[in-house]
């Protein structure tokens, strides 16, 4: 398991002779503790298409310093844990995108032990595959490093944060080539230089405006790049979600930015869920799944202003994901279903059922869960990922597509809100068995898609379109009980006529599967509240 923190940092380009400057003298900071000097030597490893440098990810295996180790650091915004803001680093290294001089930047930051030179730790290795997407990680740039490090504490004594003051020397490695060009030179494929990095350990973002006019006076200037690597292979600067499409879409704009931003946002949780599904971490499997069925629900909400090709293959493979995603969440969630209606049972009675649910759904548990980690590490697979970017980039968009967002999008919303009702009147014709069943599980499919659309207006449509998407999610939410509840009574039923079986255990059976029955028609009855309060709100629209 790798360790992990959040840093906070600012990097200054200085010149070679300059002074750091008393540091005692900024804002909040009370005194300045004793320097100290490390050598550190850093191998980072990408693509030859420096890869993971494009993506603002950094992969290095670092010796000297106090965190001699493997490293891998990412953008912020994909971290899911309590870190601490500001971890001990060593040499800053990373691309452009989403780098800017004024703001200091954050990162995500794993670790792992220094292991073998050329081994990337699977515990690294997994948070990047997604990015990688079949390609191996080799040595790019070889970073040696002459630190010595401020520290800078606060009246209280408080270890606020740390000035580095690096002399780097840097070499391109392999077949790496600084700024595309063809077989380098000796000079071309090293460079040396200065630069200051003031990074937060305990203290607020207050202090780097607070320290800007005295490092200023100093000759620090904002770094042009993002990290040393960066410098060194000559990425261009790129500002924050650049290359994610529009986040913001206004209300005047094209009504296709709204698919081009609400496909963006899934995109990311995919890329950022993707190392947890395949660690089988706690509800990654179900967050995945959940960021597939969002990115196919706008697609098809949103086809006609799109080329046909395109879009049909996109939901196809989404659909394929979610399927292969699917195996192992629904008998998780159906294990943990039934293991909790099990507990009720007598205890000597509770532990023949259960040993017989865990056999029979553990055994799906597992075998979904091999099948998934295959389809991860599949070609078709990073295909899909490329072609949702490609899509993303470059959206096919149709005539109809340049649209007025604000009314085509009050359309949209109303489109899927029609195809609910009338999912609703079937389902409520249909005759009660089979039948019945499956028009409810219609009806499901359909509020799900009317939040998801819903959800995707609301950069234009605000306060309506987040009420319309929670009346949806409470109607898919108790049907979703309702599926859970008729999936739980047939396997019920299949085990309970096994051959051979015990008369208490069938007994069980028989009692497990009257509750699911009962949970069934109280699913229903709550489905049929949610339907009466919803209405009036779906028949008005967002418009």
């Amino acid at each position: 398991m790798a360790s992990q923190a959040v840093e906070v940092e600012k990097k200054y380009d200085v010149g070679p002779d300059a002074e750091v400057p008393a540091l005692a003298d900024i804002p909040g900071v009370a005194r300045m503790g004793e320097p100290h000097v490390d050598t550190l030597e850093a191998v980072y490893f990408d693509t030859a298409g420096h890869t993971l440098a494009a993506r603002d990810i950094t992969l290095r295996r670092r010796t000297g310093g106090v965190d001699a180790g493997w490293h891998l650091k990412l953008t912020a915004e994909g971290a899911r844990s309590g870190a601490r803001s500001g971890a001990r680093s060593g040499d800053r290294a990373g691309g452009a995108s989403g780098v800017s001089g004024s703001e200091p930047r954050r990162r995500r930051e794993l670790h792992a032990p220094l292991g073998q030179p050329g081994v990337v730790p699977d515990s690294l290795l997994a948070h990047v595959l997604a990015y990688l997407r079949g390609e191996d990680a080799a040595p790019v740039v070889r970073l040696e490093t002459r630190r010595t490090t401020y520290p800078l504490y606060g009246a209280d004594g408080v270890h606020l944060a740390d000035l580095a003051d690096d002399r780097v020397s840097a070499e391109l490695l392999g077949a790496a080539e600084p700024d595309g060009e063809a077989q380098p030179d000796r000079d071309t494929r090293t460079r040396q230089w200065r630069e200051w990095e003031l990074e937060l350990v305990h203290g607020s973002p207050d202090l780097f405006p607070a320290a800007a006019e005295i490092l200023a006076a100093a000759g620090a200037r904002p770094a042009k790049h993002g990290s040393k690597l960066a410098k060194v292979l000559a990425l261009p600067a790129g500002e924050p979600g650049a290359a994610d499409g529009p986040t913001s879409p206004g209300k005047k704009g094209p009504v296709s930015d709204l698919l081009t931003a609400y496909l963006g946002a899934q995109i990311r949780e995919i890329l950022a869920l993707d190392p947890g599904v395949r660690r089988e971490e706690p509800e990654a499997v179900h967050d995945l799944r959940s960021a597939t069925r969002r990115a196919r629900s706008a697609l098809a909400a949103y086809r006609r202003l799109y080329s046909p090709v395109a879009g049909r293959r996109l939901r196809d493979e989404l659909k394929w994901l979610g399927s292969v995603l699917g195996s192992p969440r629904d008998a998780e969630v159906m294990l943990a279903r039934l293991r909790g209606h099990t507990a009720e049972l007598p205890p000597g009675l509770a532990s023949a059922v259960k040993g017989r649910l865990d056999d029979e759904l553990g055994n799906r548990l597992n075998k979904g869960y091999r099948k998934l980690q295959k389809a991860l590490l599949s070609e078709r697979y990073f295909r899909l990922l490329d072609d949702l970017e490609a899509f993303r980039d470059h959206p096919p968009v149709r005539p109809e597509g340049a649209a007025p967002a604000r009314k085509a999008a009050g359309k949209l919303v109303a489109k899927a809100a029609k195809r609910l009702q009338r999912a609703a009147s079937t389902a409520k014709r249909a005759r009660r068995g089979a039948d019945h069943e499956t028009a409810l599980h219609d009806v499901r499919k359909d509020a799900k898609r009317l939040r998801h659309v819903a959800e995707s207006v609301a950069p234009v449509h605000g306060k309506r379109a987040a009420k319309i998407a929670k009346a949806a999610h409470r109607q898919q939410q108790v049907l979703g009980d309702f599926h859970d509840s008729v999936v739980a009574r047939d396997l019920l039923a299949k085990l309970a006529a096994a051959p051979d079986l015990p008369e208490t255990v069938a007994s069980a059976y028989v009692t497990l599967h009257t509750r699911q029955v009962q949970l069934a028609a109280d699913a229903e009855a709550g489905y049929r509240k949610e339907r009466k309060k919803s209405r009036k709100r779906l028949q008005r629209g967002v418009i």
